[in-house]
């Protein structure tokens, strides 16, 4: 789990990569870098505040991944006050 002040995502990875998609720690950020068709697909779950989940890594790591959450909450008492 990573705390960040900011989160960036960036639509411009290409699928040729050979990444599902990038994480990385940008300053006190954290920076995804995405497909478009990621993009598309996270725009639309925003918009209709459905949860969203980010598989990072190379396409054949095996069973090695990395996940973005992006999770609406009810209660935000639970969440980083910061």
């Amino acid at each position: 789990v990573t705390g960040a002040s900011f989160v960036v995502f960036n639509g411009a990875l290409k699928t040729s990569s050979g990444f599902l998609a990038k994480s990385s720690i940008v300053e006190d950020g954290l920076m995804v870098q995405i497909t478009r068709e990621t993009m598309e697909s996270l725009r639309q779950a925003l918009r209709d505040k459905k949860d969203f989940k980010i598989t990072c890594g190379e396409m054949d790591a095996g069973d090695v991944k990395e996940y973005v959450d992006i999770c609406w909450v009810e209660n935000e008492e639970k969440t980083n006050k910061g």
